[in-house]
């Protein structure tokens, strides 16, 4: 199955970061194949390298940096959202990419299921 996956939270501050997260890893590790990871309103704190999350808590961005990395997975940032919120490529994590919402509706024409994280 091709899967998309849409984060629209933070993650700091609600659980979909965490699940989306969590989904997108099992996904790959039973085969499954997720086209792209698209990260909306304020997803796009998922993407800022400038979060220190305490040392006894999980990392997030560096969590989905690293999944990317092992999977050659696309996270993908929109950029209207990112600027909104102070996040350029300076301080983009390493893994991820500024699109537009190009790459949204491209996603959900190619994937089976477009899964959605967040309000």
């Amino acid at each position: 199955m091709k899967f998309g996956v849409l984060v629209n939270e933070g993650p700091f501050t609600h659980q979909a970061s965490d699940s989306a997260y969590h989904f997108t890893k099992a996904a790959l590790e039973k085969g499954h194949q997720v086209l792209r990871v698209f990260f909306y309103y304020d997803g796009v704190n998922n993407a800022n390298k400038l979060s220190e999350p305490q040392s006894d808590d999980r990392n997030l961005v560096k969590m989905w940096g690293e999944l990317a990395e092992e999977h050659n997975l696309d996270l993908v940032v929109c950029v209207a959202a990112a600027l909104r919120r102070g996040i350029k490529d300076e301080i983009l994590a390493d893994g991820f990419r500024i699109s537009g919402l190009g790459q949204l509706i491209e996603l959900g024409m190619a994937a089976d299921r477009t899964v959605v994280f967040g309000d």
